[in-house]
C-alpha cells in the first residue's frame, strides 16, 4: 500500500546535498542481466588491484554511491541498480536465487575486460537507499552466507497484521520479512557480519516504520537503544545509538522528505563507517 505522504516541511537543519560532479574513476553501463541497466564503478587512483571488494547498491542516483566509494579510498567496485519505485520491483527482481550469481560474474567480467586482466572479489557488500531494501531482503534470503556486510539506509519495512492497523491499534508486525535481518544483525553481534542500519522519524501510515521494524530488530536481540545527541552526516541529528562489535543502528530525527533524503547523502559517511568497523 502507499504510504500516507508527511505533510512536515523541515526546514531547521540544512539538509546538505552532494553536488552531482563526476569524480575520478571507470564507468561501465551493463545493459542485460536486469530489466534495467548497472552502473559500474570503480575509482582509478593509480594502483592496480586484481582483487577489489565488491559493492552493490539499490536505488538512487549513481553519483552519490560514486562519490562515497571514491572517497571511501577502499579498493572496490560499485554497482548501482536502479529498478523503479517500491520495494517489490526490487525483491522481484531478485526472487530466482541464480539471478544474484549470475549479476556479481557479469560485473565482474566487465571490470576484467576493461582492466584486461581477471579481478576476484574477496568481500561482498549491499548497500540500499529507502525502497532498495526489498533487494537486500530477497538476496539475503538465499545469500547470506558470501554477504560481508549491509547497509540499511532508512529502509526496511513490512507490513501490519491485520493489513493497515497500526501498533497503537493493536496490529503486529508481519514478523515473517524481518526474520532474515535479524538472523544478519545476530551474525554481525558475533563478529561475523558487518551490519549497519540507519532510520528516521517518518511513519509512513499504512504499513511499519523503519523505526518500528528497528525496534523489532533491538527487542529481538535483547539490546538497548542508547540515547544520545550529535551531529551527523549533511546536517543530520543523531538521537540513538545500538553498536555491538559489527552490528551498529543509528536512529536520527526528522519526519519530514528532506530528512530521509539525508540518509542518502549520508552514504560517504556511512559507507565509510561500515568499512572500518
Amino acid at each position: 500500500m502507499d504510504q500516507f505522504p508527511s505533510p512536515m516541511v523541515d526546514m531547521i537543519r540544512t539538509h546538505d546535498r552532494i553536488e552531482d560532479k563526476k569524480v575520478p574513476g571507470v564507468s561501465i553501463i551493463i545493459k542485460n542481466g536486469l530489466s534495467k541497466p548497472i552502473d559500474v564503478y570503480y575509482a582509478d587512483q593509480g594502483q592496480e588491484f586484481h582483487q577489489m571488494d565488491l559493492l552493490l547498491h539499490f536505488h538512487g542516483v549513481s553519483y552519490v554511491p560514486k562519490y562515497a566509494v571514491y572517497n571511501s579510498k577502499h579498493p572496490l567496485i560499485l554497482a548501482v541498480i536502479n529498478l523503479g519505485s517500491g520495494s517489490s520491483v526490487y525483491e522481484n527482481a531478485f526472487q530466482n536465487s541464480s539471478t544474484f550469481p549470475t549479476l556479481i560474474k557479469m560485473i565482474l567480467d566487465s571490470v576484467s575486460e576493461r582492466k584486461s586482466a581477471e579481478i576476484r572479489t574477496s568481500r561482498i557488500y549491499l548497500s540500499s537507499f529507502s525502497a532498495g531494501y526489498g533487494a537486500v531482503r530477497a538476496i539475503l534470503r538465499n545469500h547470506q552466507s558470501v554477504l560481508d556486510g549491509i547497509l540499511l539506509l532508512d529502509g526496511l519495512h513490512t507490513d501490519y497484521v491485520p493489513p493497515g492497523r497500526v501498533l497503537a491499534q493493536g496490529g503486529i508486525l508481519n514478523d515473517e520479512k524481518l526474520r532474515d535481518f535479524v538472523q544478519y544483525a545476530r551474525l554481525a553481534i558475533d563478529n561475523k557480519k558487518k551490519f549497519l542500519i540507519t532510520h528516521s522519524e517518518i511513519f509512513p501510515g499504512t504499513y511499519a516504520s523503519t523505526t518500528e521494524t528497528v525496534d523489532f530488530i533491538i527487542n529481538s536481540l535483547d539490546l538497548h537503544r542508547h540515547p544520545v545527541l550529535k551531529s551527523g552526516p549533511v546536517g543530520m541529528q543523531l538521537l540513538s545509538e545500538t553498536s555491538i562489535n559489527g552490528l551498529t543502528i543509528l536512529g536520527f530525527a526528522g519526519n519530514s522528505a528532506p530528512d530521509h533524503i539525508d540518509h542518502f547523502h549520508g552514504l560517504p559517511v556511512f559507507l565509510k563507517l561500515l568499512l572500518d568497523k
